[in-house]
């Protein structure tokens, strides 16, 4: 078997996980009367000090149905210029929401309030009425970046002077929480929505979920059967998502250690550069100093080592349960032999 640095999302259910799947009491959610979902977004709900939670097939679309809910047609949202709902989510802001994403560039994927503060607008007709701000915790693009307590109390008490509502991609959130050690209530008190994800690190295989009030979670629900996002007997997948808290977030720590010790391997091989010090979690971006990136990739897939292109002399590698301390030994050897 390859060792699979591709991303997070490429985990399989382990035997505990599938146990607890194939014994969840389930029943129509869309009649409200699948008890392991209801569950489910109670207890993530509270956890994160928010009113409600519904559980919905994925992150793009837990941060899109928080869009939706948070803007009216026309308006403008502000998002650092790596964020994932630029990136990876096909545009959908402007299909779903009809909403004008306004790109900042930021640093490693963060937003401040400096970067922000000539930016709100809508005091004239022409203009956008801007009305999100969007944050990203950690970053992808921005290598595993986490925002500090400050960072985010300092960002909401912008918001509260520019009357705007945050949104919150917490896709991979856990790791943020691990690394940083914030209490997930505090989360709770900084977003207006937060989207978190369970088939990213904590190793589900669907299933992300969008946290708000009572209200906004009311007419996000009506927005994701629209979207075919409504789901029948889903609480297997909703077990799945209880037994990755319980068993697979505690696990979130040896991959963030992990992660280090091979950015620190990097920086001995003469062909590569990192700043082992971006390393906040999981996720490993470094560079070529010469060779493109889809021939490095060849080389590492022909030794059974599997990452993706970040850039044109760039790789990301991310860290997940399945990863062991084998598997990392074996790619730092790799990373020797192939640039070292």
């Amino acid at each position: 078997m390859p060792i699979d640095l591709r991303s997070d999302t490429v985990t399989k259910p382990t035997e505990g996980m599938l146990r607890a799947m194939t014994s969840a009491e389930v029943g129509d959610d869309l009649f409200g009367e699948d008890p392991t979902i209801n569950a489910l977004e109670r207890n993530v709900a509270a956890l994160f000090g928010f009113e409600a939670g519904l559980f919905v097939p994925s992150g793009t679309m837990g941060n899109q149905l928080s869009l939706k809910v948070l803007t009216e047609p026309g308006d403008e949202v502000l998002i650092e210029k790596n964020g994932h709902i630029i990136h990876y989510e096909a545009a959908a802001a402007s299909f779903i929401s009809s909403v004008h994403l306004n790109t900042v560039a930021g640093e490693r994927g963060k937003l401040a309030p400096g970067l922000l503060k000539d930016l709100p607008r809508g005091q004239y007709l022409w203009e956008p009425h801007t009305r999100v701000i969007a944050l990203e915790n950690s970053t992808n693009k921005g290598g595993g970046a986490c925002y500090t307590r400050q960072e985010l109390q300092d960002l909401r008490d912008f918001a509260d002077k520019h009357d705007l509502f945050i949104h919150l991609d917490g896709a991979r959130i856990w790791n943020a929480i691990t690394a940083t050690g914030i209490d997930p209530r505090f989360f709770g008190s900084i977003a207006d929505t937060l989207s978190v994800c369970f088939s990213k690190g904590l190793g589900a295989p669907v299933g992300s979920m969008l946290l708000s009030s009572e209200s906004r979670v009311q007419d996000a629900r009506r927005y994701r059967k629209m979207l075919g996002g409504g789901m029948r007997q889903a609480g297997v997948l909703a077990a799945a998502a209880d037994y990755a808290i319980e068993h697979h977030w505690k696990l979130l720590k040896f991959d963030h250690w992990r992660a280090k010790k091979l950015a620190r391997a990097i920086t001995e091989c003469k062909k590569l550069s990192v700043d082992p010090e971006t390393v906040e979690t999981n996720i490993v971006i470094f560079d070529l100093k010469k060779q493109k990136a889809t021939t490095a990739l060849k080389k590492l897939k022909e030794e059974h080592v599997l990452m993706v292109p970040f850039g044109p002399k760039t790789l990301r590698a991310t860290f997940h349960h399945h990863i062991s301390d084998e598997g990392l030994e074996y790619t730092i050897s790799i990373l020797q032999k192939l640039f070292g």
